[in-house]
């Protein structure tokens, strides 16, 4: 697959499944190999089905998640974007009761596609703005 059809997969990954929710487009979308990168997370994330119970915490957390794609670059089998998501926290996340509070956080991530199959991701986004802005964690003078 071209860098170009890898960048349209993954504008479809945020679009279709993480926007508008259709978390089954995943099992077309991601390999049974797949593997999610991300520091702030407590578990492994492995597979459509990982990646799907992983974004469904999100989801859950922050029913109207919506990512905007700020830029899109690839080389090769890696695309990498840096993206802005805004919600409003509605439900409990890692033990954080709702607080009604908008969001917006601001993050990167670099894809992996082999064969036209999401394959590796790495996230990093700003955690502590997050927990900033939930009011968990006082923010910087």
């Amino acid at each position: 697959m071209s860098t170009e059809n890898n960048k349209a997969l993954i504008r479809r990954v945020y679009e279709e499944a993480i926007n508008q929710g259709n978390l089954a487009l995943l099992d077309e979308l991601v390999s049974s190999g797949y593997e999610l990168h991300d520091p702030n997370y407590p578990q492994p994330v492995l597979g459509a089905e990982g990646l799907k119970q992983y974004l469904q915490t999100f989801r859950s957390a922050f029913p109207d998640l919506h990512f905007t794609i700020e830029d899109l670059m690839g080389e090769g089998d890696t695309v990498a974007l840096r993206q802005t998501a805004r919600s409003t926290h509605q439900g409990e996340l890692f033990g954080i009761a709702p607080t009604g509070k908008q969001l917006t956080v601001t993050g990167m991530t670099c894809h992996r596609f082999v064969n036209g199959k999401l394959v590796e991701s790495w996230v990093n986004y700003d955690s502590l703005g997050m927990l900033q802005q939930l009011g968990v964690i006082p923010a910087m003078s």
